[in-house]
C-alpha cells in the first residue's frame, strides 16, 4: 500500500500545534503517511512592492514562515517523525489546494479557533476558505 501524505497548515499558534499533535497521533497509531507542514504568507499589493525590493519581501516571508513552522518542526522531531516544510504565498484556501495537488496529499489537518455562529461568519475563517478550495478530506482540530 502506498504511503499517503498529510498536509498540516501551520501558523505557529497553539491551535496549529494541536493540529500537528493530532497528525502525529495518526501516524503513531499506524497510519503510513508522509507529513508536510505548510505556512501561508500573505501576498503584498503593488503599493508595497513599489517601495520594497523583491528580495527583501522574499527574505521577510522566509523569516516569518520559518518562525511559524518552528514549533511544528520541533513537535515532529520530538516524536521522531520526519516532516517536510513548505512556505506558500497567497490566499490560504488556494495555496493549500495548490500544495494538496502538487504533493499528492490525501488529507489536511487544520487547527481552528473554534468560532461559531456570527463570529465565524464575520471573521472569514481560514478553515472555511480551505474547506471551500480543497478536494480532499479536512480534519478540523479545535
Amino acid at each position: 500500500m502506498a504511503k499517503k501524505a498529510i498536509l498540516v497548515p501551520v501558523d505557529g499558534s497553539a491551535n496549529s500545534d494541536r493540529a500537528v499533535a493530532h497528525a502525529l497521533e495518526l501516524i503513531a497509531g499506524g497510519l503510513a503517511a508522509e507529513l508536510h507542514f505548510l505556512n501561508v504568507q500573505p501576498s503584498f499589493g503593488g503599493a508595497i512592492s513599489a517601495f520594497v525590493d523583491r528580495a527583501q519581501i522574499d527574505s521577510y516571508r522566509r523569516e516569518e514562515g520559518d518562525k511559524a513552522l518552528a514549533s511544528a518542526v520541533a513537535l515532529a522531531q520530538k516524536a521522531g517523525v520526519p516532516a517536510s516544510v513548505h512556505i506558500g504565498v497567497g490566499r490560504h484556501g488556494a495555496v493549500v489546494d495548490d500544495f494538496v495537488r502538487k504533493l499528492g496529499v490525501g488529507s489536511v489537518v487544520l487547527g481552528t479557533r473554534g468560532h461559531t455562529g456570527l463570529a465565524g461568519v464575520l471573521m472569514g475563517s481560514v478553515a472555511q476558505d480551505v474547506i471551500a478550495h480543497v478536494s480532499v478530506p479536512v480534519t478540523l482540530v479545535k
